[in-house]
């Protein structure tokens, strides 16, 4: 019976509900990210409490300065309208400064205002010509840039021609209105009477130096800038010298055209901001149809206006025969007859009209064939006077520039305010000379024909037969 004793049956283990079932063996690595160690568990950190601002208390009586504030950055658009605003406050203070510069050179005397034409056409060339070697991407741009750092004498050369042209320009005119000066006096006669061959032996020694600096390789900037000073040359400097023939012929007739090529300008500009719709021309957009209109009824109105306060005096009408006069001296001269008021008839029915507006007879209405002539000269410096200014705006565009040059602060170049001035200042020496000066025979003409065409002995006798006719007109004759 003991051997066989039966085995006794255990009862099923129970898991006690706090112990946690078996896990199947797993690698370390991939059980500490599934149940996570203590120490790879971050702990949130706890923050230790922000303290409370104190407000700051100032002292009583004690006044703290309020803290800057940030200026706000300006946006694009104030910049360029504070630009704007900027470059039209510089142009206005420049254009009066320009304009009371004008009037008080032509205020000191002819000398002064022939001075004035000078300095801004010799502005006007320096910055014509140095456009030529005006950087850009093209290689011909490129190659007479070089040319003009590797051959001085092409600089050179342009001043020479302008030296030389000026010469022989601003010598004709002192030979024609200071005859009696320049043939009565014996050091300056060998040059007024051999002046033109001088003239053509100095051009000459400037086309044979051009010729010796030609260089191989720049032959075409060379022939180009050749060309370039030459038209230069014709637009800039023959333009001055008529307008310094028409200060001698009498301020007038500088004083009047420039003053109606610049209220032309004004006008066009004010008319233009206010009513401009049209676009004129492509080259400048700006430029408006009823800009250009407005401005030459306002430029006619202007003009007779204007040259009829000027013609009553003689400081501006007298042709000058001495340049040290002044607006303050006594200048006596026989008027041009286009200065001299005349009377026309009215018509009856207007005649009528006009005795009922001034309440008294009105027959006949004073004039001056100068007012005829301003009105023309009006209409010129508004309809094709401004196109010297498109022309110079083709120009600068060709150069893909803004301005000629910085010589006028707001203005530009020199060459800028000058390009309609040039044109209305041709106009008036070939309308003044060909309908209103009067031809006739002077003291000066007869000396320089006495002493360019007798010889010595003819002019003695010619002395001796005018003192015999003096003698018998009862003149005592030294």
């Amino acid at each position: 019976m003991a051997g066989n004793v039966a085995p006794v049956l255990e009862p099923p283990r129970t898991r006690p509900s706090n112990v946690p079932a078996a896990v199947p063996s797993v690698p370390d690595e991939p059980r500490r990210k599934q149940n996570g160690d203590a120490h790879d568990v971050p702990h949130p950190v706890q923050q230790p409490p922000e303290p409370p601002v104190q407000q700051r208390v100032p002292a009583p009586g004690v006044v703290e300065p309020a803290k800057p504030q940030e200026k706000p950055t300006p946006s694009a658009q104030e910049v360029e309208k504070l630009k704007k605003r900027q470059s039209f406050l510089t142009r206005t203070l420049w254009t009066f400064i320009m304009i009371g510069g004008f009037i008080g050179l032509l205020l000191m005397g002819h000398a002064y205002m022939i001075l004035l034409v000078m300095v801004c056409q010799t502005l006007v060339y320096r910055e014509v010509t140095t456009l030529f070697s005006l950087k850009s991407s093209s290689p011909e741009s490129r190659e007479a840039e070089s040319l003009n750092e590797k051959d001085p004498w092409s600089k050179t050369l342009n001043w020479y021609f302008f030296a030389v042209t000026n010469y022989f320009l601003y010598g004709e005119s002192i030979i024609y209105y200071f005859k009696h000066v320049v043939f009565a006096d014996a050091q300056l006669l060998p040059f007024a009477t051999n002046h033109r061959i001088i003239s053509f032996t100095l051009y000459t020694i400037g086309f044979m130096g051009f010729v010796m600096s030609l260089k191989k390789g720049y032959l075409k900037q060379q022939f180009g800038l050749f060309c370039w000073v030459h038209m230069s040359l014709l637009l800039i400097v023959v333009s001055s010298h008529f307008i310094i023939n028409n200060i001698l012929e009498g301020l007038i007739w500088l004083w009047v055209p420039a003053s109606l090529v610049i209220c032309n300008d004004v006008f066009a500009y004010l008319c233009g901001i206010t009513l401009g719709r049209t676009p004129l021309i492509k080259l400048s957009p700006k430029k408006t149809v009823e800009g250009f209109v407005g401005a030459f009824w306002c430029t006619i109105l202007f003009g007779i206006l204007w040259g009829t306060y000027f013609m009553r005096f003689n400081y501006m009408i007298c042709p000058v025969h001495d340049l040290g006069v002044n607006a303050w001296s006594s200048i006596q001269c026989k008027p041009n007859p286009a200065f001299l008021w005349r009377e026309i008839r009215l018509w009856k029915p207007l005649a009528t009209v006009f005795s009922h507006l001034l309440g008294r007879t009105v027959t006949t209405l004073p004039y001056a064939r100068y007012q005829l002539h301003l009105l023309f000269m009006a209409c010129f410096a508004s309809l094709v006077a401004p196109f010297g200014g498109f022309f110079a705006s083709g120009f600068k565009r060709a150069f893909n520039i803004k301005d000629f040059g910085h010589s006028i602060p707001g203005h530009g170049g020199m060459t800028d305010r000058m390009d309609c001035q040039f044109l209305m200042g041709v106009f008036t020496y070939v309308y003044y000379s060909s309908l209103i000066r009067e031809h006739h025979v002077t003291v000066g003409s007869i000396l320089q024909t006495i002493v360019s065409g007798l010889t010595l002995e003819e002019q003695l006798e010619l002395l001796a037969d005018l003192k015999r006719y003096l003698s018998g007109q009862g003149v005592v004759v030294p």
